[in-house]
Order: structure tokens, then sequence, then C-alpha cells
């Protein structure tokens, strides 16, 4: 019994959105804590994996899945969703179509989903919140539909770091329903020392890393 209490438990992630809305990145940051400027967009599949730890040493291995942005349409978007824990949909901030095309992509998720034997959580993401000076999407905007079709809502950066370790604990904390500190949050912020511009400049950081956590990229699957 000792041994089931300690047993880790395994979570599948799956990260979609629009094209160039920083999925990939997002993935990188969380799995390695790197970002890549050069934009690579996904062809099908990537693969990572990272092991977290929630409150009360729950250890937890996420599998986390980015599907290509011109999955929505593919054959294989069904395959990609099957037995996902938690399904994260990503925006870009200063595009409005890719938050537009949100509503599609939650629309799709959800019917794909309907039949599964346990419905996943699911997660609406603004990311590139560094350039929150070309920001086209009212954070109102945000909330409301986040409310209506009743998603966990969050802000992050791929290029800073921002909030992105605690989107995917919290992702994970919700469907192990555990409750996350509010201490357990403050410890995630990055903070921010360079003020906002309109260039595209990488603003430095305070280094956050997690002790005890394993990061690694596994496979592409093309």
């Amino acid at each position: 019994m000792a041994d089931d209490q300690h047993r880790e438990q395994l979570l599948k992630i799956v990260v979609c959105g629009d094209g160039a809305s920083g999925k990939t990145s997002l993935c990188l940051r969380f799995a390695n804590e790197t970002f890549d400027s050069d934009y690579h967009q996904t062809l099908g599949l990537d693969f990572f994996t990272r092991r977290i730890i929630l409150p009360g040493e729950v250890g937890i291995n996420l599998q986390v899945w980015d599907v290509g942005g011109q999955s929505i349409a593919s054959s294989m978007i069904d395959k990609y969703v099957h037995g996902a824990d938690g399904v994260i949909v990503v925006y870009d901030i200063t595009n409005s179509a890719s938050f537009d095309d949100v509503l599609e992509w939650v629309t799709t998720l959800k019917r794909l989903l309907k039949g599964e034997e346990s419905i996943p959580v699911l997660a609406l993401v603004g990311n590139k919140t560094d350039l929150d000076a070309k920001r086209q999407v009212k954070l109102e905007k945000h909330a409301a539909f986040a409310h209506e079709h009743e998603l966990m809502s969050f802000y992050t950066s791929a290029r800073t770091g921002d909030s992105v370790s605690s989107l995917f604990k919290q992702v994970a904390a919700q469907v192990m329903k555990i409750v996350m500190p509010k201490a357990e949050l403050d410890k995630e912020i990055v903070p921010i020392m360079a003020e906002a511009t309109m260039a595209q400049d990488v603003p430095r950081r305070g280094a956050t890393r997690i002790a005890g956590q394993n990061n690694t990229t596994v496979c592409c699957i093309m």
C-alpha cells in the first residue's frame, strides 16, 4: 500500500492553438528552460516531458504534446487529444486572429472529447505578455471567453519564462484536485527588470529553477 501511495502519476497535457502563437516556445521553456527566438513551425506533433512536484510532495511526470497549428484540420487530431488529462489552448495576445480561432479549437476539442471517460481540464493561455505594448486582445475579452467556456485562464511569456511553470503546475494540480497555495504560486513568478517597449528586445529576468526536476525533450513526430 505504501508503494502505491508514493507511486508517481503520469499525466498527458496537450498544447494546441494557431501556428506562431508560441506553443513550442512555451513547451521548450517549460521542459528545458530555454527560448529560441527563431520560429520553427511544428509539423504534426512535438513531444516533451518534465517531472514536477506538487504540494504534499506529489511527484508528477508530465507528458506534453505540442500539436501543430494546422492539425485542427488533420485526421490525427482526435488521436492527439485522446486520453489527455489536460488541454491548453494558446493564442498570441498581439494577434487578434489567433484569439478569434480559439473558438474553433475549443469547439473541436469539446466535440472530440465528449466520448472520453474522463473530461480533461481545459485552459486558455494568452502568450507573449512581454509584448504587451502591442496587445490586440483585451483582458476583458480573454476573461469573458474563459468564463463562458469554463476554461482555466492564464497569461504567459515564453520569452521571459513568466508564469510558464506555474501554468503547467496549476493545470496538473487541477487534474489531481490538489490546491496550490498562493505562496507556492508566487515562487513561480519571474520578475521582469526591463520596462516594456515597442522593441522586441529580450528583457533581463530573474532566473528560476526548481530543484529536483529533470527537463528533457524526447522526440519529434513528423
